[in-house]
């Protein structure tokens, strides 16, 4: 074993072993994760100020790094808090690092040593891989943990680097995220440009990878600080630059960016809502539309209005891959326009059909959508749709069976990256009738009611054939999440009529 996985080996283990000790105190994944946030960037930014950097960077003298390391006790729980109040109040990316940020290490002691333990590394120096390395693991985890909700912020890693096989991003073009999250796409697409077997970038190409490349918005506050340092600790960006992911809506209005590439997963929810006071004072709740003339269709559906969003954001030789649930394949009405209009505006030419059990927020019925933009035309785009269905018998669990990237190695064969137009059907109606490639003609689609795209062509294996009866812990956790599902629906369910009551 080298020095430098030795090392990092005992970088991780002092970062998990300290998130431990904190949990016994009640700090979280989460709380630790936005600590460990701000630390990390001042000890970095005091690094980068000191030789061989020497760079100016705009921090207060009295709220560096040095200013921590020097206090202790009650003095240092109080100037921490005093920092962070300070610095969330500061320009550029380092007022967004601090956004809404708080001291949750009540323990003097346990802040110390914290310190103390980030204190003796040197991060500058240490690889954009190894500090990626120690904070993804904490991302995931966070995601693992349910009471917290971060899942929801948090894409399977290996679902993302599929898509980001499948869509092959070229040097010197620009990539987009209007809901990263925590950054997965972003670094993802980094690590495939980057990535020597893949290109071999010019010192032009590299800048431009580094600091023009990635464009994103994040409306939650927690989860755009994770993105900002996920990617400050990925060596995207820079710790005295502008940012370029913004904390705005990204569906109120068409910003006028245009980009090659847009890879996101929206956050799951079919309905946009705003909360509001009325007049008593009393908190209510409100459906969202956003009245946009770039939309085909005016609705309060979330995803339809992300994927509408997207297109637009798509310069005219644009591709796009998007998570959406199931219902933007069949819903009516906004649902059955803005899936006539997409095939006819854009070449929506695959469908990856996603299993359950893959995502933290349970019962989730996901597919991606890949699709090309192309100029305004008489005729539509769309050929035809290539459908692989990696739902049907197919399970997973995100302990005992997680997705893995070599689950969609098949998929991405199929895919054909290199060359679209020599794909070939797995699928045969006597030879292979449950192979899960096929494709269905632009005909064959809007013909069909609503123009719907949840198709399906495997027969479902019964339970009642036990030869095929799955091991017991999949059957419970297929229980639980069709439960957990239920009472989403019902609670969404109940909101409606408790608003109506209203």
């Amino acid at each position: 074993m080298s020095n430098e996985t030795t090392t990092t080996s005992g970088i991780i283990s002092k970062i998990w072993s300290f998130c431990h000790t904190l949990r016994d105190d009640g700090v979280g994944y989460g709380d630790y994760l936005e600590q460990l946030t701000y630390l990390l960037f001042l000890k970095m930014a005091d690094e980068f100020s000191k030789p061989p950097y020497n760079r100016k960077l705009a921090i207060p003298k009295a709220y560096t790094w040095e200013s921590l390391t020097a206090k202790r006790g009650a003095d240092l729980e109080g100037h921490y808090t005093t920092l962070l109040r300070e610095l969330s109040r500061a320009k550029g990316i380092l007022g967004q690092i601090f956004t809404k940020s708080q001291n949750k290490i009540q323990d003097p002691a346990k802040l110390f040593k914290l310190i103390d333990m980030i204190d003796k590394e040197q991060w500058a120096v240490m690889g954009a891989d190894v500090k990626g390395k120690i904070y993804e693991g904490l991302l995931e985890k966070n995601a693992e943990d349910i009471k917290s909700g971060a899942g929801q912020y948090f894409t399977p890693r290996a679902l993302i680097k599929a898509m980001v096989a499948c869509v092959q991003p070229q040097p010197m073009k620009t990539i987009a995220d209007p809901a990263c999250g925590t950054g997965g796409f972003f670094l993802a697409a980094y690590d495939a440009i980057s990535n020597p077997r893949n290109f071999t970038l010019t010192k032009e190409q590299k800048v431009f990878l580094k600091n023009k490349t990635f464009y994103g918005n994040e409306i939650v506050a927690s989860a755009r600080r994770l993105a900002l340092m996920n990617m400050f600790l990925h060596n995207i960006g820079d710790i005295d630059a502008d940012t370029s992911i913004l904390s705005t809506d990204s569906l109120v209005a068409d910003s006028g960016l245009r980009v090659d590439y847009v890879l996101t997963n929206p956050p799951f929810g079919k309905k946009s809502s705003m909360t509001f006071t009325n007049e008593a004072g009393e908190q209510e709740k409100e459906e969202l539309t956003y009245n946009r003339q770039d939309f085909w269709a005016t609705t309060s559906n979330k995803q339809l209005n992300f994927v509408q969003h997207i297109r637009t954001m798509l310069n005219t030789t644009g591709k796009a891959a998007v998570v959406v649930p199931d219902n933007v394949l069949f819903e009516g009405g906004a649902g059955e326009t803005v899936r006539k209009r997409l095939m006819e505006s854009t070449d929506l030419h695959t469908i990856l059909r996603l299993p359950t059990g893959i995502f933290y927020a349970q019962g989730v019925k996901a597919n991606v959508l890949f699709f090309d933009n192309k100029p305004a035309g008489k005729d539509p785009w769309t050929q035809a749709v290539w459908i692989y269905d990696y739902r049907t018998n197919i399970r997973h669990t995100l302990k005992k069976s997680p997705l893995k990237f070599e689950d969609l190695e098949e998929f991405i064969v199929c895919y054909n990256p290199s060359n679209r137009n020599k794909r070939k059907e797995s699928w045969h109606p006597e030879k292979n009738p449950e192979g899960r490639w096929r494709k269905f003609s632009y005909e064959e689609i809007v013909n069909r009611d609503k123009t719907s795209l949840d198709i399906t062509w495997i027969k479902d294996k019964s339970l009642a054939d036990l030869d095929h009866l799955p091991d017991p812990d999949l059957l419970a956790n297929d229980i639980i999440e069709n439960l957990e599902a239920a009472v989403v629906s019902f609670k969404e369910i109940m909101a409606t009529i408790n608003g109506k009551e209203e």
